[in-house]
């Protein structure tokens, strides 16, 4: 047990050190390699950091559990792995795409999702020259971390409601894809402001609106037919994770 936990620290420790770190030139997407200024890149990167700290910890947790919820786990990051990469060009130096990571964030909850998409946006970085790694602190942080947060409570709001749980899921997943891409707004309108921060994160923003629209609410409708399919068939596990109520 003890060196399985000092493997998990290394392994979040050597990962937040790749977000600090530049690299060479290479045509991507997400936040494209090399496109935002170096002191931008390494305050995303640091601004990572505490959120990848407890996702390890919240992720180990879940490693002892059950063989169904390391399966649900696994199940999780292929799922936004295969969603993110479905990339579409939408404005200069970013992309619209699904995300994928409010379904992880409604099972396992948005700290163990930076760990997830973390490793999604590393694979895609080094093997699909999709986003880069001097943009991963940019991109973990949108995709990663903020949009799970708000997927993950608009689906505990919805719920304290007695929404069903389809609306929930949906709800969960769309604004939650819908808040990454307003993330990512902002972070382009930072770097490179123009007329103004607002101005420019206006701009931004209408741009991946067309595009990003009917996908959220795609992968909204996505995730619930996902989420139904396990409700089904792992009943117990989504008990156990407290994603449902324990039946009388």
């Amino acid at each position: 047990m003890f060196l399985a936990n000092k493997k998990t620290k290394l392994s979040v420790a050597a990962l937040s050190t790749l977000l600090l770190l530049p690299a060479t030139y290479a045509s991507a997407m997400h936040i494209m390699e090399g496109y935002l200024p170096l002191p931008h890149c390494v305050a995303w990167g640091a601004v990572c950091i505490p959120f990848l700290i407890f996702g390890g910890i919240g992720m180990q947790k879940q490693m002892r559990g059950e063989g169904k919820v390391k399966i649900l786990l696994a199940l999780s990051g292929a799922f936004v792995f295969i969603l993110s990469s479905l990339k579409i060009p939408s404005v200069t130096g970013s992309c619209s795409h699904p995300t994928g990571t409010g379904l992880g964030a409604i099972l396992f909850g948005p700290s163990v999702m930076s760990i997830l998409g973390i490793i999604v946006l590393l694979f895609q970085a080094l093997l699909l020259a999709h986003g880069g790694l001097t943009t991963l602190g940019a991109n973990t942080f949108s995709m990663a971390i903020a949009g799970p947060f708000v997927s993950f409570g608009i689906f505990k709001l919805m719920k304290k409601l007695k929404a069903p749980s389809g609306l929930a899921v949906f709800l969960a997943a769309t604004i939650g894809d819908l808040f990454t891409y307003c993330v990512t707004s902002a972070q382009l309108a930072l770097a490179f402001p123009d007329q103004g921060f607002f101005a420019s994160l206006i701009k931004f923003m209408g741009i991946f609106a067309p595009t990003q629209l009917p996908i959220a609410m795609a992968e909204g409708l996505l995730s619930v037919i996902i989420f139904n399919i396990l409700e089904k068939n792992c009943r117990t596990e989504l008990t156990a994770l407290g994603v449902i109520k324990k039946e009388a």
